[in-house]
Order: structure tokens, then sequence, then C-alpha cells
């Protein structure tokens, strides 16, 4: 793989910078002066390469998203083939264990993309696509233990929970008891997948 251009190592840098300053203070604290200080860059430079503060978000919304896919590919990777409920404990690790591939700053800079999501339709789209994605990939993942018939509401559920954790732990940070995310939902889980089982499916 050849080396990124200089001009997308700036473009990484200045997202990098939103994320930082973002996980502090927010969106609408992110000026494009604070972005350019956190990426130690000058704001020409900023507005040399993004028109504008949302066109550096929409880019850290889908670098936030393939990092998370990432990391799933990472966890379902180390499952042993064929064992369908460790496959889905894997997904949910991805998003909610504690570790040293965990990110609280991308966490709390998820949570206000989604925020923004509901006042920007451009925000919006990115977050509908990669949110949908997210979901149909755990409802297959659930759909292998229980049968199709209920594995799109239990993944719903489920991912509705994701992101009730992250909001919680970002807007009320010490609310969650450290590491209890990920062994909740997973005990959640359990629940949902013993109760849907494939005999259920016509």
């Amino acid at each position: 793989m050849g080396r990124p251009s200089n001009t997308e190592e700036r473009r990484q840098q200045i997202a990098a910078g939103l994320l930082q300053v973002m996980a502090e203070r927010g969106y609408e604290g992110a000026s494009v002066a604070a972005i350019a200080k956190a990426a130690g860059l000058s704001p020409g430079l900023v507005h040399y390469h993004f028109k504008d503060k949302q066109e550096i978000l929409l880019m850290l919304a889908e670098q936030l998203a393939a990092r998370v896919h990432e990391r799933v590919t990472a966890r379902l990777a180390r499952v042993k083939e064929g064992d369908a409920r460790a496959r889905v404990e894997a997904f949910l690790d991805a998003f909610l264990a504690t570790g040293a591939d965990a990110d609280p700053a991308s966490v709390a800079s998820w949570v206000t993309i989604s925020a923004e999501a509901i006042r920007q339709p451009e925000v919006r789209a990115i977050y509908e696509k990669v949110v949908r994605t997210d979901i149909q990939h755990l409802e297959a993942l659930v759909g292998a233990v229980t049968g199709k018939r209920r594995a799109r509401t239990a993944a719903a559920g489920l991912f509705a929970a994701i992101q009730g954790y992250f909001v919680l732990a970002a807007s009320v940070p010490g609310v969650v008891p450290p590491g209890s995310a990920a062994s909740t939902v997973k005990r959640m889980a359990a629940g949902l997948l013993d109760t849907a089982q494939p005999s259920e499916e016509p």
C-alpha cells in the first residue's frame, strides 16, 4: 500500500483535531480555530482542505464507523467457526467492551454526531446508513441463533441498548460502572436468544 498523499494526511489530521475538540466541547464549541490548534495546523490550512466545519464532521463520521467495523471484524475473527452465540457476543463486545482498543473520545464524538443527525440532513444520511448497516449485521448474527422471525426485533433492541450506553457514558461520566455495559447487554442478548429458538421459524 502506498504512502498517503500530503493532502490526505492533512485531512486526516484535521478530522483528528475535530474529534479531540468535539469530545471535549461538543460540535458547537468546535470552532475552526480550535480544530486547527488541536491538529497542529493553521486555520488557513483547515479552510484549504475543507469548505466548512460540516464537511470535516462528515469525514469524521465515516472514519468512526470504519474504526468500529474494523473492531467488529477483529473480534469476530477470534470466534470459533460455527459458534453463533459467541459471534453475537463478539459483536456486542466490539461496541461496548473496555480494553486496549477502547476509544472514549470516539464514543463521545459519535453521540454528538447522532445529535447533529437530528439537525443536519447531510449528517443524518451518513448516520442512518451506518446504523442500518450495523443493525443488519447484528440481525444476521442473531438470526443464526434464533432464525429470522424474531431476529430483527432482537437486533434493534440490543442496538438501542448499545446506543443508550454511549449516550450515558458521554453525557454523564461515571454513571455507568466500568466494564458493566458489555456484560449487561450480553445478558440481555442471552435472554432474547433463549426465548426465540430456530424451532419457532415457520
